[in-house]
């Protein structure tokens, strides 16, 4: 892990999570259940095939997420969030309620 920039809980989280893509796998694991690599290429975001490598390999690392063989496949795998990974809900949820509020034309996935 690379040094600190400084003490504050707020910049060392937006070190580990706060890039473009991170927290919308995050957010696509918690709210919508995706498992697959070929399901996170799914999201409207239209993330990179090695973007999406590189973020899924960092939130192993940081013990954000978990990877398992899926289905006999043992080439394929699936990916979950742990319990640290599980303990952002309350996070994106107030992202999420912030930006109904305050972003016009934004809606959650059931509207």
């Amino acid at each position: 892990m690379q040094s600190r920039r400084s003490p504050c809980p707020i910049a060392c989280t937006l070190d580990l999570i706060g890039d473009r893509w991170t927290l919308l796998i995050i957010r696509d694991m918690m709210f919508f259940h995706k498992q697959r690599f070929e399901e996170f290429l799914d999201s409207p975001e239209g993330i990179s095939t090695n973007i999406l490598a590189n973020r899924l390999k960092l939130l192993e690392e940081l013990g954000l997420a978990e990877k398992q063989p899926y289905s006999n496949h043992s080439r394929r795998m699936s990916y979950q969030l742990t319990e640290k990974g599980q303990s952002l809900r309350p996070v994106l949820k107030t992202i999420m309620v912030w930006g109904l509020r305050q972003i016009p034309e934004t809606t959650t996935p059931d509207e």
